[in-house]
């Protein structure tokens, strides 16, 4: 039927602009209307089959928005009954027009920008209200993904915490958001979940890493967890997955090392330190270490300390053979490159509102990188849209 009226349209010299819109929205208009009256007569009928009482009631107004913008409808009823089949009561929106609103929120514009955007397709801005209303239908499926079952497919974890910021009525509120990354042993990187939690202390890491247990986690089949060298997170490790290789991040043990070491300096000592972390196996890495303490402990001797308390863990990433399996597992990078693409999203929000809306847009974010990945998830917000 649309490609008929397109065709029509078009047969008469109609052009591509807003005047169509008019029309357009005239003809939905009075095939909803007639639909709606059709369905009441329906009711009537079987009522007066069944020999039950009722009667008209005459109409309510309700507005739909939809891609040819605002109609407004003269919603028929009974004493009893409205057609809700053919439009729900209090809808306001096609669910084209919410998956659009949802896109945008999702790609990072601000819920007055979703409305200024929507304004050529619909002839009208979307509120801000009306975009943050839409999110909130996000809620059952954050939750449903924070409570699904999970299975020990990974070869590894990776565990970082990022902080952001939320605003609260003294200010910007800055805490941590932990998550746990699993590569799988295809090489695909899978986010398997995330908390807003207060801290990154052991107790808010052993929370978040107990409920990942009982869902399934359990550890069997993990060659080793990375992990930044937080000092939360290392007591936690031991009580929730005991037994399991730790292997330090390498991007963070650096930086540390460095830090140690004046600026002059610098570039001779990365240049030693990644001596260490290409080294072909572990007497190689071990022999490169030496090197390095005995070339600049004199100098920096705190710096040489930081490298030596942490260096078998360092090394653990040797239990794979090739550079390439080394090299997927010696950083949490992957975990800092999520996080930069959360941040390049909401950059335009500023900071979250609360923390339901820093739940949303993460849950998004993080399911639309894994659905890049390959991987799937039952709680995909925009499938294959």
């Amino acid at each position: 039927m649309a490609f008929e009226v397109v065709k029509a349209m078009q047969a008469d010299g109609l052009d591509w602009d807003e005047g169509y819109r008019p029309i357009g929205r005239q003809a939905l208009e009075k095939i909803i209307e007639a639909q709606m009256a059709a369905a009441v007569e329906r009711y009537l009928q079987r009522l007066e089959a069944d020999d039950v009482a009722d009667r008209r009631n005459g109409y309510y107004r309700r507005h739909l928005l939809t891609e040819l913008g605002d109609i407004e409808l003269a919603v028929p009823r009974t004493r009893r009954y409205s057609p809700v089949e053919v439009i729900r009561a209090y809808a306001r929106r096609t669910r084209e027009i919410d998956r659009v609103i949802l896109a945008g929120f999702v790609l990072g514009l601000s819920t007055r920008k979703v409305g200024e955007a929507l304004l050529a397709l619909l002839g009208r801005e979307v509120s801000a209200t009306t975009v943050s209303q839409v999110a909130k239908t996000l809620d059952a499926a954050v939750a449903a993904f924070h409570r699904r079952p999970l299975a020990n497919r990974y070869q590894a974890l990776m565990l970082d915490g990022v902080v952001l910021a939320r605003k609260t009525g003294a200010g910007a509120l800055r805490r941590p958001v932990l998550v746990a990354l699993g590569l799988r042993p295809d090489g695909k990187k899978e986010i398997i979940d995330f908390r807003l939690a207060g801290s990154e202390s052991a107790l808010e890491w052993e929370r978040f890493l107990s409920d990942l247990y009982r869902r399934g986690l359990t550890g069997e089949g993990l060659d080793m967890i990375c992990v930044d060298g937080g000092k939360g997170l290392l007591k936690a490790l031991p009580i929730v997955l005991p037994q399991i290789p730790v292997q330090r991040c390498w991007a963070h043990k650096i930086r540390n090392v460095l830090d140690k070491v004046r600026k002059a300096d610098q570039p001779k000592v990365k240049r030693a330190l990644h001596k260490i972390m290409h080294a072909a196996n572990v007497p190689l890495a071990r022999s490169a270490a030496r090197h390095l303490a005995d070339r600049f402990e004199a100098h920096y001797p705190a710096a040489v300390a930081c490298l030596r308390d942490d260096l078998d863990e360092l090394l653990t990433c040797w239990r794979y053979k090739t550079d390439d399996q080394r090299r997927a597992v010696r950083t949490t990078n992957a975990i800092e490159r999520r996080f930069r693409e959360v941040r390049r999203r909401t950059r335009p929000m500023g900071t979250f509102q609360d923390r339901t809306s820093m739940d949303r847009i993460l849950f998004a974010v993080f399911t639309h990188e894994n659905k890049s990945q390959g991987v799937s998830t039952l709680f995909l917000l925009t499938h294959n849209n």
